[in-house]
């Protein structure tokens, strides 16, 4: 399995002129505030130093650009749904969210991140609508299955499945035991068209 190599943190964007328009690749990472986006980015790169862990989910309140290899952009989004944000604050960041996802040609794949513990969250059914309906290239991954028995894992898939109305094939994970990495990563790798 190869990791993620040379995984720079650029810049944190908190407005539209702060967004990079260079036209690398981008690998976007969607979910809610405490699903684990920066463990996942760090999974990816087999370091848990690239992307900051907060002790407080709302805290990323930007787009944040991670450079891979000289070749393209790992892209966390502000976590959504839990926050101590204003909602002037969280309205800024959700029309900041909205552009980026609207206006930047290079995405080439947008990860979900879904608590597999739990069902999606209204935010969560809205993130996925939205990405349906937009025809963007996404797929859905269930975080921290470490959490939870394989049996258990089985259910959870076909009742989130359900709930967001999707046939979707949905990807079991977890940063704790590498479970289905190699399946994320080869998929990063085929989107952005690098090679190992």
């Amino acid at each position: 399995m190869e990791y993620l190599k040379n995984v720079k943190f650029i810049k944190s964007a908190f407005s539209k002129n702060d967004l990079l328009k260079d036209g690398f690749p981008i690998i976007a990472i969607a979910g809610k505030s405490n699903v684990g986006k920066s463990s996942f980015i760090n999974s990816l790169a087999n370091n848990k130093n690239v992307a900051k862990v907060g002790n407080t989910p709302g805290k990323t309140r930007s787009i944040n650009y991670f450079f891979v290899n000289d070749s393209f952009y790992i892209v966390d989004l502000p976590g959504y749904g839990y926050s101590t944000m204003s909602d002037k604050e969280r309205q800024n960041i959700n029309n900041l969210t909205n552009y980026f996802l609207e206006n930047t040609p290079s995405i080439s794949h947008i990860f979900l991140l879904v608590d597999i513990r739990h069902l999606p969250s209204k935010e969560d059914r809205q993130m996925y609508d939205w990405l349906e309906a937009s025809g963007k290239d996404f797929s859905v991954v269930l975080n921290k299955a470490d959490k939870i028995s394989n049996a258990k894992q089985e259910n959870a898939i076909k009742d989130i499945q359900k709930f967001l109305f999707t046939s979707k094939d949905l990807t079991v994970f977890s940063s704790e035991t590498k479970k289905n990495l190699d399946v994320i990563l080869n998929k990063i790798y085929e989107k952005t068209n690098t090679t190992i």
